[in-house]
C-alpha cells in the first residue's frame, strides 16, 4: 500500500472569531472534495474576542482529529507560531495560510497537483502571475506591494513572483528547515523563507491566486509595518 500524503493547514489566529467557522468549513470542504487526509491546527495568540472558544465548538464539530488546537498565551508573532505548529503537525506536508478569507482554501487542491507534478519542495501562491489577482485592495496598497515585490526581486533576485504571499504548501522537513533559518519577524518572514528556500536549492512551484482583502477586521499592514518591511529587505540585502 501507497504512503498516503496528508496536509497539517497551520493556523495562527489573532481575533479571528467571525472568520474562523467560514474558513474551518471551507477547508473541510475543499479536504473532502479533494479527498485528501488533512488536519487543521488552530494556533490562537490569546485573542481577546473569544476566537478560542469558537475553536473549541468547531472542535466538537468536525472532531479533534481534524480540529487540533495547539493555543498559546499572548501575541508573539507568526514565525513563533510556525514553528509552535510543525510540533504538533502530524501530516507530512503542511499548508500556512490567513485565517482572515484573504486565502481561499479552494486554491489546495491546485497546490497538491502542482506540488505532485514534479515534486517540489514548497509551492507559492502568487498574486502577481497568470491569473491571480488582488481583489478590495486601495490603489495605495497594490502600488505598496507591487512595489515591495519589486524591490525584492530586483535586490534579492529570488525567482518567485510573489514574495510577500503567505499562502504557501511545504513539505513539512523542508518548512522546518526553514523556520530555523529565519530571522525575520511579522510580513518580512514570508519573503525571508522564499529567499532561504532558493539558498537552500528548495525546488518551488507557483500557483496563480486570487487574494481577497480581508473580509472582517483590520488589515496587519499597517503604516509602521511597511517600515519594518522596508527595514527587513535592507537587513535580507546585507545578510543574503
Amino acid at each position: 500500500m501507497e504512503h498516503r500524503d496528508k496536509y497539517s493547514v497551520l493556523l495562527p489566529t489573532y481575533n479571528e472569531k467571525e472568520n474562523l467557522p467560514i474558513i474551518i468549513w471551507l477547508l473541510v470542504k475543499a479536504f473532502t472534495e479533494s479527498g485528501d487526509d488533512f488536519e487543521i491546527i488552530v494556533i490562537d495568540d490569546g485573542s481577546p474576542d473569544g476566537t478560542l472558544d469558537v475553536a473549541k465548538q468547531l472542535q466538537t464539530i468536525y472532531g479533534d482529529e481534524k480540529i487540533v488546537l495547539r493555543p498559546r498565551e499572548k501575541k508573539l508573532g507568526l514565525g513563533t507560531a510556525y514553528i509552535h505548529g510543525i510540533k504538533h503537525a502530524t501530516g507530512n506536508f503542511v499548508v500556512i495560510m490567513d485565517a482572515d478569507l484573504s486565502h481561499h482554501p479552494k486554491f489546495i487542491k491546485e497546490f497538491i497537483g502542482k506540488q505532485k507534478e514534479k515534486d517540489y519542495d514548497l509551492v507559492s501562491g502568487t498574486r502577481y502571475s497568470g491569473n491571480g489577482g488582488v481583489y478590495g485592495w486601495d490603489l495605495k496598497r497594490k502600488i505598496i506591494s507591487r512595489g515591495a515585490n519589486y524591490v525584492t526581486q530586483v535586490l534579492l533576485r529570488p525567482g518567485a513572483s510573489d514574495l510577500t504571499g503567505s499562502f504557501r504548501l511545504y513539505k513539512k522537513e523542508v518548512l522546518e528547515k526553514l523556520v530555523q533559518s529565519c530571522k525575520s519577524k511579522g510580513y518580512v518572514f514570508q519573503m525571508e523563507m522564499i529567499i532561504r528556500a532558493r539558498q537552500l536549492g528548495f525546488t518551488i512551484g507557483e500557483v496563480p491566486i486570487s487574494f481577497v482583502d480581508r473580509v472582517y477586521g483590520e488589515s496587519k499592514l499597517g503604516g509602521n509595518e511597511i517600515f519594518q518591511f522596508a527595514k527587513g529587505l535592507l537587513y535580507l540585502f546585507a545578510t543574503t
